[in-house]
């Protein structure tokens, strides 16, 4: 077998399978299918029909481009397509996106790709950008990175350790859920940024993170000049996505988890309006 060749098919599914933590009994329930057939494709006795593969990659929640790797790895054709995002066929999505983000104003809202790369974001979401490293916003910005870097956003942070824990945690699942070599690159380079540079086995899982008395949700407490900015945050993905680009967006936008934070946002955002309006209108 050349370097370049895909496992086969059944292969591919044991794979997936354990990564879910699933036996062939639990995948076969699941699936409305034997054990005996889970564990013919398994070992190659039985090459799966297209529709098989499909049906066996929903209930692993395969992503849509592994489920494209599945289907060519059984001799089928892909059927899932990976359009640009700033293509033509893409408008009515990235309108949907644009949106989304501009519509949560004066509130910081960004989306990123799989890798957390930023593909789109408010003029609210300046706010974490405040003394960052001119290096760490060159295309991609990597808002993982951005957000960790010691010469990043990390250095405003005043719950660090919590909200690092967090994100790590984040990131880590993600590779155990994806097995994409690129996010786990990432997750290497940001445990290296310390403090208490680990392994990703050793990462804190988000329960082992204390809570405040009051939080509902783990705050991002930043410094802002001479005031203190806190913020939770909640994440959007297109839920019934047939393309790979669409489906592997999140929209991730951040609400005032205090009223001096939402009275400062709104300030700042009443303040841009007036600036907008005294500019002379372009001849």
């Amino acid at each position: 077998m050349t370097e370049n060749m895909s496992p086969p098919v059944g292969e591919l599914f044991r794979d997936w399978r354990r990564r879910r933590r699933l036996s062939q009994l639990d995948l076969a329930n699941e699936a409305g299918v034997s054990s005996r057939h889970v564990s013919f494709v398994e070992t190659g006795r039985t090459v799966p029909s297209r529709r098989m593969v499909l049906h066996l990659a929903e209930h692993l929640g395969v992503p849509l481009r592994e489920r494209n790797r599945l289907l060519v790895a059984a001799g089928y054709a892909p059927v899932y397509q990976e359009r640009p995002f700033d293509g033509p066929d893409m408008a009515a999505a990235r309108q949907a996106v644009e949106r989304i983000v501009r519509g949560h104003e004066p509130y910081p809202a960004l989306a990123v790709d799989r890798h957390w790369n930023l593909v789109l974001a408010n003029s609210a979401a300046e706010v974490f950008l405040h003394g960052v490293d001119p290096g760490l916003l060159e295309p991609p910005v990597n808002m993982m990175r951005l957000g960790l870097h010691p010469r990043g956003f990390a250095s405003r942070v005043i719950n660090l350790p919590e909200v690092r824990a967090f994100l790590l945690t984040r990131l880590a699942r993600q590779v155990q859920m994806t097995g994409d070599a690129r996010m786990a690159a990432l997750l290497d380079e940001l445990l290296s940024y310390g403090p208490g540079a680990a392994s990703p086995e050793q990462v804190l899982p988000e329960e082992q993170v204390p809570p405040g008395e009051h939080e509902v949700a783990l705050p991002i407490r930043i410094r802002d000049g001479g005031r203190e900015l806190s913020f939770f945050s909640a994440i959007t993905t297109f839920g019934t996505a047939l393309d790979i680009t669409l489906a592997e967006i999140a929209i991730e936008a951040y609400f005032p988890a205090d009223s001096a934070t939402a009275d400062l946002l709104r300030s700042r955002e009443d303040s841009r309006d007036q600036k907008s309006a005294t500019k002379p209108p372009v001849p």
